[in-house]
């Protein structure tokens, strides 16, 4: 079960990577997510609903490339269709902080000195065990066949009856590499423009550019950032 908050989670786009120079003139590579307005499309109740939470559309989207059932729903909030909803979990109480229809920006993050930002990695297909587990291959010499590439035996990794004719679940093959969802914690929150509805974090973010990314104040602080926040 998901850990209740005490805010919502937005939702926003990754528009890429770029460098800024801090005080001292040190370079930072930061990631630049832009957020547009979020509207309240419903609020669950420990009454109604069986727990508190708010959900939040964003994005616009034609109505043609929507549903029924969406458009209805967004309508009820007095919005046009919204592209992406994200509903977050709230503590008891919280959610009475939140009404239909109500617009929320970037500027919630105002306060916020770390976040999460949860994101689908990149795809890369059916990789190999090198790529994909970072195998070092077989040797390079002479006497070698053409499997530099190769993974190697896999007979001895039996599984743990000592019977059976297959390995162990979980053996690091080839297969699909990347399209998961990825959760990069306690980003550093460099700056934010509420104006224009920008968010810039110290390093790297999950997904390709123009890929949607949820942020949400960070959870977990690593022990380095626990006594700055």
């Amino acid at each position: 079960m998901t850990k209740p908050s005490n805010s919502p989670h937005l939702v926003g786009q990754k528009l890429g990577m770029t460098r800024i120079y801090n005080e001292d003139g040190v370079s930072m590579p930061v990631t630049i997510i832009k957020f547009d307005a979020h509207t309240v499309t419903q609020v669950r109740t420990p009454e109604v609903d069986g727990y508190s939470a708010v959900q939040l559309g964003t994005g616009d989207i034609q109505a043609r490339n929507s549903t029924m059932p969406l458009i209805g729903h967004d309508a009820k909030a007095g919005v046009a269709p919204r592209r992406v909803h994200n509903e977050t979990r709230l503590e008891d109480g919280k959610e009475a902080e939140y009404e239909l229809g109500q617009q929320l920006d970037v500027s919630l993050f105002n306060d916020i000195k770390y976040v999460d930002v949860i994101g689908t990695s990149k795809g890369k297909g059916f990789q190999g065990g090198m790529k994909r587990w970072g195998f070092k291959g077989q040797l390079a010499s002479h006497g070698v066949e053409r499997k530099h590439r190769s993974p190697g035996s896999i007979g001895g990794h039996a599984n743990n009856a000592g019977k059976a004719g297959r390995i162990k679940k979980g053996k690091k093959m080839s297969g699909q590499h990347g399209s998961k969802q990825i959760t990069v914690r306690s980003l550093d929150v460099v700056r934010i423009d509420a104006e224009n509805g920008l968010m810039i974090v110290k390093g790297p973010v999950p997904g390709a550019n123009k890929g949607w990314v949820e942020v949400r104040p960070a959870t977990r602080l690593y022990k380095s950032k626990a006594s700055k926040a």
